[in-house]
């Protein structure tokens, strides 16, 4: 038995809630969704109640061609209004025979959206509940017709988009110049573009009460770890927020340790980088609207390990990955070791050296701990506001900056010469660490570092690092240890850690994400001497 049923729906726009009632042909029962109408001016009517007060949701009343009223709702910059004149509003106003003089015969949706509508994409529109999505979220055409009782959705995506460029915080100088933008849509076609397999997997999530914004990720099924799939959909499909405005929000609800300064998820603005962690097995996170990709699981070492150390011959890779080593080394130890040796234990110093120090020391008012943070703070100042200054200037102010008040920090007397070339090159080393958060959470541990250097000498700097060590062996990303494959140690794995061997000698995939299909290549790769069945040509006599 079916009944006229009355319902009030509460729609949540902008933070406004706005009630518009509805009457439609339901089945009995509270729980049931709201039909839509076969009036056209019933539904017209409760769209314009739920959408009053947004001026770019637009209605279009016209008639199609078989005389009916009919009408499409739109947003405004998030649809193309050119697209849907040629394909849609221009085929439904217009018989398909210029000559045709008679009455068209009534037309059912399945005629009208097989033969005069020329979009590829449309759905079927049954409630009120799934229109309303379909508009404000999917930003699709609704089109209504009179005496239908369901509707039809075409997806005629417009708007303006940042244009594909190089990404700016990971510039190469060999390798791929283009980089992800904001629209989700055209960064999962240049991941489609790389990997051209049906293998290729892409699940999508609305995440946010009022920004409903789309969240993909992509794994490639048979290489990675379904069980991995299945923690991060886990982990996302429980998130329940406002808003998700950058992937940035969805880095901190699913990391494994939320108090820990080390980054658990990878960011880039790479399709490069994203296609070959896919290829290890690894998963892909995308946000409508960030630029950002976010990866998972990640270790310490992959942190390290730059796109271009991949694109340049491997010794050449290798010798600039040593030196990448050797400053995070610097950046993380040599303030304190210099705050260290010369408060506790000037006996490690050679005579010349303790001499040089000590004379450039003898005029500054402060101990070496308060030298060591005074210039520390004002060099991330400095560079802070390199950063929120315009580009033009803000290079310039960082560097002429720090130039200037050194050299008068010096000529004053209030630190050492010796401590403005600890802490300049202690910059340096930050800068050439790949990856950005990472180089934040060194930056970050030097300060504490320094205290102790300053207070127990060279055994505060081995507490540190035993603390260290211990917190980064227990911890994970996605359930992987943040330490693999040094610790649990693998083998096969420290190919690609400290040093990278050839591409051709690297047939595995790493066992923590790979297992699932862990063979990368044969061994008929590696090169040879010559061609096979091909003889040297003898010198004529």
């Amino acid at each position: 038995m079916r009944s006229r049923k009355r319902a009030t729906i509460k729609l949540r726009d902008n933070g406004i809630i706005v009630e518009a009632s509805h009457t439609s042909d339901a089945n009995a029962g509270d729980s049931s969704p709201i039909l839509l109408s076969r009036d056209l001016a019933t539904n017209l009517k409760y769209f314009r109640a739920a959408f009053k007060h947004a001026a770019d949701v637009h209605f279009r009343v016209f008639r199609i061609v078989d005389g009916r009223e009919a009408a499409i709702i739109y947003v405004e910059g998030l649809s193309d209004t050119k697209e849907i004149d040629v394909s849609l509003l221009s085929p439904l106003t217009r018989p398909k025979s210029p000559s045709y003089d008679g009455d068209v015969p009534r037309l059912t949706l399945d005629v009208l959206a097989q033969e005069y509508v020329h979009i590829a994409s449309l759905e079927r529109v049954t409630t009120t509940a799934e229109a309303v999505q379909m508009v404000v979220v999917e930003t699709s055409v609704l089109l209504l017709i009179d005496d239908e009782p369901m509707g039809l959705s075409f997806n005629v995506v417009g708007g303006e988009n940042r244009s594909i460029q190089e990404p700016n915080t990971e510039a190469v100088v060999r390798g791929p110049r283009e980089g992800f933008i904001e629209n989700v849509s055209i960064n999962l076609s240049m991941l489609r573009r790389r990997i051209r397999t049906p293998a290729f997997k892409v699940e999508s999530f609305d995440i946010g009460v009022y920004t409903k914004t789309k969240v993909a990720i992509c794994y490639i099924s048979g290489i990675v770890d379904q069980n991995m799939v299945d923690e991060v959909r886990s982990r996302l499909t429980r998130i329940e927020t406002d808003a998700v405005i950058d992937s940035g929000y969805i880095e901190e609800f699913i990391e494994d340790n939320p108090y820990s300064p080390f980054p658990q998820v990878q960011n880039t603005e790479r399709p490069d980088v994203v296609t070959s962690q896919l290829l290890e097995g690894k998963v892909s996170i995308l946000v409508n609207g960030s630029p950002f990709a976010l990866i998972v699981p990640i270790n310490l070492w992959g942190m390290m390990q730059a796109s271009e150390d991949y694109y340049e011959r491997y010794m050449i890779a290798n010798a600039i990955r040593i030196l990448r080593f050797g400053f995070l080394f610097i950046n993380l130890y040599l303030p304190s070791l210099y705050v260290a040796i010369t408060t506790f234990h000037q006996e490690m110093l050679p005579t010349k050296a303790l001499l040089s120090i000590a004379a450039a020391r003898e005029v500054t008012p402060f101990p070496a701990v308060m030298e060591a943070l005074i210039m520390e703070i004002t060099f991330e100042a400095l560079r802070e506001a390199g950063v929120r200054l315009p580009k033009t200037v803000g290079s310039t102010i960082s560097i002429v900056g720090a130039l200037v008040i050194g050299q008068a920090a010096v000529q004053a007397g209030i630190v050492s010469a010796p401590m403005v070339i600890v802490v300049s090159i202690t910059g340096i080393g930050s800068f050439v660490i790949p990856r950005y958060n990472l180089a934040i959470t060194l930056r970050m541990l030097r300060f504490p570092m320094i205290l102790l250097a300053g207070t127990l000498g060279l055994f505060g700097i081995v507490v540190a690092t035993l603390a260290v060590v211990i917190h980064l062996s227990s911890l994970r990303s996605v359930g992987v240890p943040y330490l693999a494959p040094v610790s649990p140690f693998a083998g096969r794995d420290m190919k690609d850690v400290f040093v990278r061997a050839p591409h051709w000698a690297i047939q595995r995939r790493p066992r923590q994400t790979g297992e699932q299909n862990p063979r990368r290549q044969t061994d008929s790769t590696r090169p040879k001497e010559r061609m096979p069945g091909r003889r040297s040509r003898q010198p004529q006599s």
